[in-house]
């Protein structure tokens, strides 16, 4: 079901994504301003961006195999990093092109039509983006967040090249244009760097967060389980947390058994998509 979700929610944004650089190519040649044409480079790598998701999110959904024994969540970081790759490169182009603008200045044109097609895309990049927000939350989809986090920054320069528009059709100033593109690949930048942090990280076998490793740890502590050696890391979607049990000397098999099954359910009530491994032995106290 979560699956067939995430895939769903892909698909849209490789639709809207397709759509819209369409529109900002023609727009941005019909009044030549470089900003419009920063914009349709930034939709295009949300395009492959959302290629990338869609495809990473089908085989991380995959069951673990014999040659993937810990399933293919990874898929996703990995997809994150190329992403976060992608959008520095499109900010690097971006960059490139105000300066030659700026070197040698041209005028745009039909800057009304210019600050409706941004408005427009800023809408229907800012539904698909909480669309994606949404879906990535609830499937704890790495690469699903990378592509709302895409759309997002794209929402963001979108408005702000409505504005520069706007700006420049009542000033008059036509340099404002390459210094807007500049602004938006900045802010790209920026947006992108958090990306590559936050995907890249688990590729590390990172910890889990502060508060989720301090959430484990207070149920356990409400369970009154005697534990050391707390291991978690994260993989895509999924969570592995590892650890000593402490059991009475003398235990019955059956009875630690059931006593690890026990943490595992609350553990999994708590937390989706999680895998946990509990090594008990006995207590020498």
């Amino acid at each position: 079901m979560e699956a067939s979700l995430k895939k769903n929610t892909a698909r849209l944004s490789v639709i809207s994504n397709t759509l819209l650089i369409i529109l900002k190519l023609i727009v941005g040649f019909i009044t030549n301003s470089v900003s419009i044409l920063s914009e349709a480079i930034h939709s295009s790598l949300d395009l492959v961006a959302a290629i990338i998701a869609y495809f990473s999110v089908r085989v991380s959904g995959n069951p673990a195999d014999e040659r993937h024994p810990y399933g293919h969540g990874k898929v996703e970081n990995v997809s994150g990093v190329i992403e976060a790759i992608l959008i520095f490169i499109a900010s690097a182009w971006i960059i490139l092109e105000a300066v030659k603008k700026i070197i040698t200045p041209e005028e745009a044109s039909s800057l009304g039509l210019g600050s409706l097609v941004m408005l427009v895309s800023a809408g229907v990049n800012s539904f698909v983006s909480h669309r994606l927000y949404k879906v990535a939350r609830k499937t704890n989809s790495i690469a699903l967040e990378a592509d709302a986090l895409h759309l997002k920054t794209d929402v963001f320069t979108s408005l702000g090249v409505a504005l520069g528009l706007l700006m420049i059709k009542i000033t008059g100033l036509h340099i404002l244009d390459p210094f807007i593109a500049i602004a938006v690949a900045c802010f790209i930048i920026y947006e992108s760097a958090m990306l590559l942090k936050k995907a890249f990280s688990p590729l590390l076998d990172t910890s889990l967060s502060v508060a989720e490793v301090e959430r484990i740890e207070a149920i356990l502590d409400e369970m009154d389980v005697s534990y050391h050696d707390l291991r978690t890391r994260a993989a895509g979607h999924q969570r592995f947390i590892e650890f000593h049990l402490s059991a009475p000397a003398g235990e019955t098999l059956e009875k630690i058994h059931r006593q690890c099954d026990e943490i595992e359910n609350r553990l999994a009530c708590e937390f989706s998509d999680l895998n946990i491994i509990i090594h008990p032995e006995p207590d020498e106290c």
